[in-house]
């Protein structure tokens, strides 16, 4: 019987300490804000991608700043890099080269930004008149198409939540970030293949 009275009396006492600090909280007005922020799917894979390209840049970072000789001056054996991941740096790194011409040619309208995750390649005054420049701004939109499928390809095959099937779909998110961090002026095409120019 004492048993059971401590009990109910235990009870109790817990019921009136959760209800005191519920008075107690309410009187004090709002405490704490809570925000909740929901990440759609598409979002979620963006972040994946964006990760991936992230974690080469990286890569590719070390890659260029390591030493082949120790301070003795006798060459130190670096680490091989798996061929996959050798050709993403690769292609980051022409990318690189070729980042002043890609920019060049979206902001005169020689190429815009594809709902593929590629260039597109527009005739425009220049091009028109002098067949060396178009020439060469095609090589070049080429190299940089070739340089993005080599990295978005490498970012499904090292990353768990895609599958070689789903090339189209990561294609698609690219596209969607590429339009989004167009300049002004620059062209874009939307999802439904309409060809605008970025406000």
């Amino acid at each position: 019987m004492k048993k059971n009275l401590a009990s109910l009396n235990g009870k109790r006492l817990k019921i009136v300490v959760v209800w005191g600090a519920a008075l107690i909280l309410s009187a004090c007005g709002k405490l704490v804000d809570v925000d909740v922020t929901v990440v759609d799917q598409k979002t979620a894979l963006e972040n994946q991608i964006l990760g991936s390209y992230e974690e080469l840049g990286n890569d590719m970072l070390l890659l260029a700043s390591v030493r082949s000789v120790d301070e003795e001056g006798k060459l130190k054996t670096v680490a091989e890099i798996p061929p996959g991941k050798k050709e993403a740096i690769r292609a980051m790194q022409r990318q690189e080269f070729n980042r002043d011409d890609i920019q060049l040619f979206k902001r005169t309208g020689v190429a815009g930004e594809g709902n593929a995750g590629v260039l597109i390649f527009f005739d425009n005054e220049k091009t028109l008149k002098d067949a060396q420049f178009k020439s060469f701004a095609q090589a070049i939109i080429q190299e940089e198409n070739e340089d993005r499928l080599t990295i978005l390809k490498r970012t499904i095959a090292t990353n768990e939540a895609f599958s070689e099937g789903d090339l189209p779909k990561v294609r698609g998110i690219f596209a969607s970030l590429n339009r989004d961090s167009a300049q002004p002026g620059e062209k874009i095409q939307k999802e439904n293949g309409d060809w605008t120019v970025k406000q």
